[in-house]
């Protein structure tokens, strides 16, 4: 009896029972917050937004402006820093605050997300989820220190509300987890984190798919098999799109470090970004009328792409301008974040290589490489791009051919990020 006693309290030497009660409580506190956002953009307003410009292409461009004017007049007189918001700031306050955000700016940084995305800006709802939940996570640490949490526990609780909000936008639970942990890092990951952070984001993702149902959110009809030279077009695609993506994090760090230091309010950066951005989507509707448009969420154009056929320069030319208008509403200081726009860009070039390149039969394969690519190396988290891919489409057939593009896209994009925050990798003096 003595043995098993001392076998038992190794085995729960680490105190993990606090967090059975404390990450359900980020999860579901995220979780009901994110059905909120998700219901107030993609099933209110953007859809409407979406229907006008469609209809009026001559509305984009001065509807674009003064939604990201409104969007800059809410950071510039509601919120202490109106540069600091979305993915950046969790990361930031991870690395230099110990966990710590100011809530304060809570509802004003929402609704500020909420007129960025909702007029058309290019970025989607993983700003505002992963700020969304990294703030409950923190300000909940503060108020749940009773059972036992320490100071080091709140950088735990949040990456807990990061995973949350990242599972519950994306009603992938997996990717919330396995994001959140890369997030911080470019060549590590959160460990600390993990149960936590599990718990936290299958509870997100439960209370949304309570309200709103659990389907994947980009489901589509794809291949369940693929040969070996697929694998190899695989590579090269990888190549290609880890080559494309770290210009475009060069260019979007440069921008937007010229943006912050631009002596203007902060209102008048994000009416220009909201006027270029417009352009962009006036462009592309000008070149090629239909339904697809380089704007907004893009949720549909996703299923556009996977769904239906659109010749490859299209692709191609959709996929540039994309990543344009995303220079010019995130670069501008745009309240989110840029993970669907890297994933509608990939699959864009992937779905125009297998038309053209490849000739192949199943380009939803490439597609899924080419998404899996952008995310691995503009954001530098390629376990969670090939995850995503797995869980928001539906194409776990393609999980191999995923893994080999974003393995060679993250290789050859080196230490480029999107993000200024991130760090190469966790440093020694900050491990228990």
């Amino acid at each position: 009896m003595a043995a098993m006693r001392t076998d038992l309290r190794a085995a729960y030497a680490r105190d993990l029972r606090k967090w059975l009660v404390i990450a359900p409580v980020i999860g579901a506190v995220t979780g009901l917050v994110a059905t909120g956002i998700v219901a107030v953009i993609l099933q209110e307003l953007w859809p409407m937004v979406m229907g006008w410009y469609l209809h009026h292409h001559w509305a984009i461009v001065p509807g674009l402006t003064l939604g990201f004017a409104a969007a800059g007049l809410i950071m510039q007189f509601f919120t202490p820093d109106p540069n600091e918001h979305s993915t950046e700031e969790v990361i930031h306050a991870y690395h230099e605050r110990g966990g710590r955000m100011d809530v304060r700016s809570f509802v004003p940084k929402i609704a500020a997300a909420i007129a960025t995305v909702g007029c058309g800006g290019s970025a989607a709802l993983e700003g505002p989820g992963i700020y969304g939940g990294g703030a409950i996570g923190s300000w909940l640490w503060a108020h749940l220190r009773r059972l036992r949490l320490n100071e080091r526990d709140r950088r735990i609780t949040l990456i807990c509300g990061a995973a949350a909000g990242m599972s519950a936008v994306f009603r992938a639970p997996l990717t919330g987890i396995v994001f959140a942990l890369e997030m911080p890092y470019r060549d590590d990951l959160a460990h600390e984190a993990l149960i936590p952070a599990l718990l936290a984001s299958v509870t997100s993702f439960a209370t949304l798919s309570a309200f709103l149902g659990a389907a994947p959110l980009f489901d589509f009809a794809s291949s369940t098999h693929f040969s070996r030279s697929d694998l190899y077009w695989s590579a090269l695609l990888g190549l290609l799109a880890g080559l494309a993506a770290m210009a475009f994090a060069l260019i979007f760090r440069r921008v937007r470090g010229f943006c912050i230091r631009w002596r203007a309010p902060h209102w008048l950066k994000m009416a220009v970004g909201g006027l270029l951005t417009g352009l962009c989507g006036l462009l592309f509707l000008r070149l090629y009328p239909g339904n697809l448009v380089p704007l907004g969420p893009n949720y549909e154009a996703v299923e556009a792409i996977l769904n239906f056929h659109h010749g490859s320069l299209e692709l191609i030319v959709f996929g540039m301008l994309k990543l344009a208008a995303t220079l010019f509403s995130l670069g501008a200081g745009g309240v989110s974040a840029m993970f669907v726009p890297l994933f509608l860009a990939g699959g864009s070039f992937g779905t125009a290589f297998a038309q053209s390149i490849v000739h192949s039969a199943t380009p939803d394969l490439y597609a899924a490489v080419g998404m899996a690519a952008f995310i691995a190396a503009g954001y530098k988290t390629p376990l969670a791009a090939v995850v995503f891919v797995a869980e928001a489409t539906g194409g776990h057939a393609f999980i191999i051919p995923a893994l080999i593009g974003a393995a060679v896209a993250y290789a050859v994009s080196g230490d480029a990020s999107a993000s200024a925050d991130q760090r190469l990798h966790e440093e020694a003096g900050t491990r228990e």
